[in-house]
């Protein structure tokens, strides 16, 4: 789930309510509702697509029990969806398992997703697309992220800064 999160930007929400009819990992690529039931198709990359085969194949099987569930990531207990709440809770024990203190949630694992892509030279209405955000102003917050980044690096680097 973690490595899907990331790899694509979606909102929790999303992610939990993933249905198996919506993910083509042939292709890398899933089909996500958002806001405003607005359908939208946002790319997967191949770690994220190797990841949930493995999980489709190994581990899913045996949380179903012989169960059937629409949703790609299911609980043991009932095998149906997780809620927001519980993978919040799981993101943050991995966090704190690994050291990590600061806050981490699945909202600043979107954040990353949207300012990795800027750095990478990604343009901003592809960001927003994959994002789902309906105003390219909500995306351009991730700018004002990089500016910063930059005047570091220039500030750093660059012999008359």
């Amino acid at each position: 789930m973690l490595e899907v999160l990331y790899a694509t930007g979606v909102r929790v929400s999303e992610l939990v309510s993933l249905e198996l009819n919506r993910v083509n990992l042939d292709h890398g690529y899933i089909v996500t509702l958002g806001k405003g039931s607005k359908e939208r198709i946002v790319p997967i990359g191949k770690a994220a697509i190797n990841k949930t085969k493995d999980y489709l194949s190994d581990a899913r099987p045996l949380l179903l029990r012989g169960r059937n569930s629409q949703y790609l990531f299911i609980t043991s207990r009932t095998a149906s969806r997780m809620s927001r709440q519980r993978f919040w809770r799981i993101i943050k024990d991995y966090a704190l398992s690994a050291g990590i203190h600061s806050h981490i949630t699945p909202h600043v694992l979107r954040h990353s997703f949207a300012t990795h892509l800027l750095e990478r030279g990604a343009d901003l209405r592809s960001i927003q697309t994959m994002l789902g955000h309906s105003d390219i102003s909500t995306t351009q917050i991730y700018t004002h992220i990089e500016k910063e980044r930059l005047k570091r690096i220039h500030g750093k680097s660059h012999p008359r800064a």
